[in-house]
């Protein structure tokens, strides 16, 4: 996959463009044919299909059928496309409504609809957001996703820690279930096990690796392969949830103790 990253255009045009301040129609010229929105559905659409090593401007153009100088009347270039295509997938992400449930299931829910997002659209596991694309609907999804943390007293960096830290899961585990679905396109676990066995019996030699031959066998008998994606989301965010769970006990506990 290739690494690609939000917030590496021009910072006022993307924001201008994020938050619909930008000008609406070229000084010059005929008049546009295609909106911004079209725009971003059909990069989105050409994303999903191919990956974004395959998004460039001209094949964008070429899917619009357009020519490809036509786009930058839209938008000045990829990387603030790029920011464009993540808000419209923010504001377009389901919001489950979890008031009064408890912590753990608000965190779930939030969890779920991340790896949802990737699953569906699994070009954007591999775009960095250190420097997020700040608009509308990256803002609602934020807003939502804090909202999971309302009574567990927290301190408001210790809430955005705690989000961070259940996003980067999510998508480290997205990353990890979309490569072992484009290995799986060349042949399934068993067929690759197959292959390799009669090699790894020649040359592995269990007396030496004593751990890693029975931990090995033990797992790949019980998850039917090298990688199992969906135990390893289930179990690395109950793990992750135990470990907030400890912070969120310590913030009640401070929260509840007397001054001094």
């Amino acid at each position: 996959m290739t690494e690609e990253r939000s917030g590496a255009g021009d910072p006022a045009r993307t924001l201008a463009l994020l938050w619909g301040k930008a000008a609406t129609a070229p000084r010059r010229g005929p008049t546009r044919q295609l909106t911004l929105a079209t725009v971003l559905d059909t990069a989105m659409a050409l994303a999903d299909r191919s990956g974004l090593t395959a998004l460039t401007m001209r094949e964008l153009a070429r899917e619009l059928g357009v020519v490809p100088m036509t786009l930058y009347t839209y938008v000045p270039g990829k990387a603030e496309l790029l920011d464009l295509m993540l808000d419209t997938l923010y504001q377009r992400m389901p919001r489950t409504d979890t008031t009064g449930a408890p912590w753990r299931a608000r965190l779930t829910a939030v969890a779920g609809e991340n790896r949802e997002l990737f699953t569906t659209h699994p070009w954007a596991v591999g775009v960095s957001t250190s420097r997020p694309p700040l608009g509308p609907g990256l803002m609602a999804k934020y807003e939502h996703e804090l909202s999971a943390f309302d009574g567990l007293a927290l301190s408001d960096v210790e809430r955005d820690d705690c989000l961070t830290y259940l996003l980067s899961f999510v998508q480290a585990n997205a990353r990890q279930a979309h490569q072992h679905s484009l290995a799986a396109r060349e042949g399934t676990d068993e067929q690759w096990w197959t292959r390799i066995a009669p090699l790894l019996a020649e040359v592995l030699d269990p007396h030496r690796y004593p751990l890693a031959s029975r931990v090995g066998t033990a797992a790949g008998e019980a998850h039917g392969g090298t990688l199992d994606p969906e135990h390893a989301y289930h179990f690395g965010l109950a793990r992750v949830l135990d470990g907030l769970a400890v912070l969120i006990a310590t913030a009640a506990t401070r929260a509840t103790a007397p001054d001094g």
